[in-house]
This record gives C-alpha cells, sequence and structure tokens, in this order.
C-alpha cells in the first residue's frame, strides 16, 4: 500500500531522552522558514498552524479483473465439438459448449445439475430448472419442487425450439447451471479433445468488472463496504467506483516482506463502461476515509512529548518561544489535527529544519 495519510501512532514519531524533548522528523517540510540560530532559543523553522478540512486518505494497488471466478465442467463424456471464444459473454438458454454435436446450454441458478430429471422427480433443482423454463416463455406449469408431466410438456417444447430430440427430460448433457450470464475466461480443452464428466471444460467469470485489493487491518475503517472510491486505470483515466464487500478473514498479504494481516476487498464501478476492455490489469484504488472539517492543523513533526505527559507545540510569536499543550486529534496527510493553548489559525510553530 502507498499511504497518503501519516501513521497515527505517535509513539513512532516522537521521543524522550535525557531528561529533554526530541522530536523524530516525519514528512517534509513544505512551507516552513527559518527562525533563527541554534543558540537563541529559537526551533530551527517554523510552519503556519492552518484551518481547514482534514481527510484520512491512501491509496491501495488493485487488480481490475471480473466477479465470481469459476469452472464450468464437462457433464458427459464425448468428443468436444465446439467451444466459445475466449472473452465472449453467453446468457441464459445460449450455448456454453458442445459435447458430440450436442449444445450444452447455460440457465441461470446457484445449483448444480446433477442428475437427469424425469417426471416424478422433486427437489430444488426441479424448481429451478422450471423457473428458467418459464423465463424462457415455456410455461403450462407452476414452478415449484415437482417434476410433473406438464413440466416435461414444457421440456419437450425447449427441446423442439433447438432441434434437439423430444424426450422430456433433461440433465448435464444439456445444460450447466451458473448465478447469471457468464464470461469465458478460458478454455481448458480443445475442440477435438475428449470430454470426461467432472473434468474442466471453461474458465468463467460473470460479466461485472471489479477491482480487488488487499488493506492492512488495522486501515480497514476506510473502506467500509459503501464507501465511494476513485480507480486509476491502466490507460491514464480514472472512474469512480465503491466498495462492494469486505473480506471477513485477515490473511498474510501478498507482499512477503509485510508481515501485517490483510483483509481483501471489492470495487465495483459506478459506470463499468468507464473500465474499458481491461483485465487483470494493475490499478490504483485511491481511498478517501473521515473527514474533519474546519478544525487547526499543524504538520506532525511539530509534535513534542512533554515531560508532564501529553504532547504540545513551540509557538513563536515576536522573538519569543512558549510551549502549549495540545490535544491531538485525527492524523492525516502529514499533518494533526489540534485543539486547546489558545491556538489560531496563523500563528507560528517550531518544526525541525530541513
Amino acid at each position: 500500500m502507498r499511504r497518503g495519510r501519516a501513521v497515527a501512532a505517535v509513539a513512532a514519531v516522537l521521543a524522550v531522552t535525557a531528561g529533554t524533548i526530541a522530536v523524530t522528523q516525519l514528512g517534509g517540510g513544505s512551507g516552513t522558514e527559518s527562525a533563527g540560530a541554534k543558540n537563541t532559543g529559537l526551533p530551527q523553522a517554523t510552519a503556519p498552524v492552518e484551518r481547514g478540512d482534514l481527510r484520512d486518505s491512501a491509496q491501495a494497488d488493485g487488480t481490475l479483473g471480473y466477479d465470481r471466478q469459476r469452472k464450468i465442467n464437462a457433464g458427459a463424456a464425448g468428443t468436444l465439438t465446439w467451444t466459445p471464444r475466449t472473452g465472449s459473454t453467453v446468457e441464459r438458454n445460449e450455448r456454453l459448449y458442445e459435447v458430440d454435436g450436442r449444445a450444452v446450454r447455460l440457465l441461470y441458478g446457484s445449483g448444480p445439475m446433477y442428475r437427469t430429471l424425469k417426471p416424478g422427480d422433486e427437489g430444488r433443482d426441479v424448481e429451478q430448472l422450471e423457473r428458467n423454463l418459464a423465463a424462457l416463455g415455456y410455461t403450462g406449469f407452476t414452478p415449484d419442487t415437482e417434476y410433473t408431466e406438464l413440466t416435461a410438456a414444457a421440456v419437450k417444447r425447449w427441446q423442439k425450439a433447438h432441434g434437439a430430440k423430444q424426450t422430456g427430460t433433461v440433465g448435464p448433457r444439456d445444460v450447466a447451471f451458473a448465478p447469471g450470464k457468464v464470461r469465458i475466461k478460458g478454455v481448458a480443452a480443445a475442440v477435438g479433445d475428449l470430454a470426461q464428466p467432472g473434468a474442466p471444460v471453461l474458465t468463467t467469470t460473470g460479466s461485472e468488472r471489479i477491482v480487488t485489493f488487499e488493506l492492512d487491518v488495522a486501515e480497514s475503517q476506510l473502506a467500509k463496504a459503501g464507501t465511494k472510491v476513485t480507480v486509476e486505470l491502466p490507460d491514464g483515466t480514472s472512474a469512480p467506483g465503491t466498495v462492494s464487500s469486505v473480506g471477513r478473514t485477515a490473511k498474510p498479504g501478498k507482499d512477503p516482506q509485510d508481515g501485517s494481516p490483510k483483509v481483501t476487498l471489492a470495487v465495483s464501478f459506478d459506470r463499468p463502461e468507464k473500465a474499458g476492455g481491461f483485465d487483470q490489469s494493475p490499478v490504483t484504488v485511491n481511498l478517501t476515509g473521515e473527514t474533519r472539517e474546519d478544525v487547526l492543523t499543524v504538520p506532525v513533526n511539530a509534535l513534542l512529548a512533554l515531560p508532564g505527559g501529553g504532547f504540545g507545540v513551540e509557538v513563536v510569536s515576536g522573538g519569543a518561544v512558549r510551549e502549549v499543550k495540545v490535544e491531538l486529534g485525527m492524523f492525516a496527510e502529514g499533518r494533526v489535527e489540534v485543539s486547546g493553548g489558545g491556538l489560531r489559525e496563523g500563528m507560528k510553530v517550531g518544526v525541525p529544519k530541513i
């Protein structure tokens, strides 16, 4: 992850040694000015107290692809006589592949086609088939879990429409189920190869474009489901998106040198056409978390660890310097929200000189 915000752990920013206060420098010193020599008692440089909005943001490396990758296995033995083109889309009732010249067609459903259905059969797979027949206009029955003669009659009409033998039964050599229309990601066997039941024929995905990326568990509050993000695409353009899912299980990340636990997130595009035809392409996800509006902020490296506990800043005014204890708020963009001590916009606070 490429961070656009400061680490919130103040202990990593400050150190107290030998009874004096030492400040660990964080980030750049842009906007600072010289405030005097070391022996004047003044800080080496100063930066202004600013008022405005502070946004907790970050960037993450992601991969642009498609949702719901799965395999389509052969439902019957035979010779593959047709396979679809990689990158094509198959919808309900269209051919997925052919074995011995017989088309296996796509129907929609979450369960597999694992048996040959015939009158007298009962089960959820029956209802799944009947709902597809009804959606295609082959009616005359009530979609339920019973395969009746009315169901068989509808199947015969469906078979006749495709020039198939009108048996009134349907099984794995006729249809395969998927949750919705699929995109052909790859073909596992070539035309002329022998297909075996259970052996992969196709690799498919859903048709929806998504980006997946990893985020430290400690930073997952930046990207809850529904969070709006911007995705920087490979062609240099950007597209708006929304976090659609957040993994519930923390796992080691892809980078072996980063041992912090990660969660995997997915982003769907608000305008899918903006994603173009890229697949498995690297992208950058820009996340914006909490926004604190109209707050006072100082550079993170202006903070001091006070001997009595807590944190403060050195306020420089009229050639003099005074320590002011402050309450800390959100850390972001190399700055920290501060309050208390009579701080006002435009005041100068001490920072290390670059």
